[in-house]
């Protein structure tokens, strides 16, 4: 991955200059000509804030982006990210009890997914995003490991291929465990949004509010509220009691595609009024 110069700040966000990128099978950036944002950034709530421009590579804020943290559901990225990478999505699916009791018995939440019904992998990615199925994660993790070890054992690699060195899953939906939890940091969980988001199969998943499958058996409605929003295009959101509230946001303005991620977020509604103040400042500044 690039490196960037920032100038790191104790009790506030720090806003980061500019630098150049370094091509790798990683790169997120193309030449950088930008200027960094003028005007004083709102102030970003959550433990740990990250903000960049994908297109240029140019990070814009950074608030303890590089510490690692429990990130939930937003695991589900990387999920996606690997799924599909090995599946065709006319694949189809068939759920097992075992994927809908792995989500009761932990909490999860679930896209109410019933035993026997067999669905097409791209129906199962929306259910995976959308509701944010802990069942759907099972399911796709089982299949494509094959099994839920072989799967997360793709999640590490993959992450390690793409310089995301701060980052370890432990799952596939990012529920916490007994032997403890996975990590990761708002600036890895940025970057793999970006990367993903390259993808339009999940970029229109992501940007979807609601969905129904083809034969009317579920009717999924998205957990982001950031949709309404200018350019919004996703991310995903998350939440455990560790992780606390989670949030990886983007949106598409004046030709630049923005990309944050917020976690440990104490109020589930603020992390929307700070993700949409962020995007606002850089998109004006």
């Amino acid at each position: 991955m690039a490196a960037f110069a920032l100038f790191t700040g104790v009790a506030s966000p720090a806003l980061a200059q500019p630098a150049t990128a370094a091509p790798g099978p990683a790169a997120l950036v193309r030449e950088h000509t930008t200027a960094f944002p003028a005007y004083t950034a709102p102030h970003a709530y959550g433990r740990a804030v990250y903000l960049f421009d994908a297109t240029t590579g140019q990070e814009l804020l950074d608030k303890n982006a590089g510490k690692r943290m429990p990130v939930a559901s937003l695991t589900k990225i990387m999920t996606a990210y690997v799924v599909l990478r090995e599946a065709n999505l006319d694949d189809r699916v068939k759920i097992k009890r075992e994927d809908v009791e792995y989500a009761w018995n932990n909490d999860g939440t679930t896209a109410d997914l019933e035993p026997g019904d067999t669905l097409p992998v791209r129906e199962l990615l929306y259910a995976l995003l959308l509701p944010s199925g802990a069942d759907a994660a099972h399911a796709l993790a089982r299949v494509y490991g094959p099994g839920v070890d072989g799967f997360v054992a793709k999640m590490n690699a993959t992450a390690k291929s793409l310089g995301l060195n701060d980052t370890l899953y432990v799952n596939a939906d990012g529920l916490p465990t007994r032997a403890g939890d996975g990590y990761s940091t708002a600036r890895d969980q940025a970057r793999l949004a970006a990367i993903t988001l390259r993808d339009p199969v999940f970029t229109e998943i992501t940007s979807t509010r609601q969905h129904s499958t083809g034969d009317g058996r579920y009717d999924w409605s998205n957990t982001n509220h950031m949709l309404g929003l200018p350019g919004a295009i996703g991310v995903k959101t998350g939440f455990t009691n560790a992780a606390g509230f989670c949030l990886a946001f983007a949106a598409d303005r004046h030709d630049h595609r923005l990309v944050g991620v917020i976690l440990g977020e104490d109020d589930s509604s603020r992390r929307w009024d700070t993700a949409g103040s962020l995007l606002d400042w850089a998109a004006e500044s």
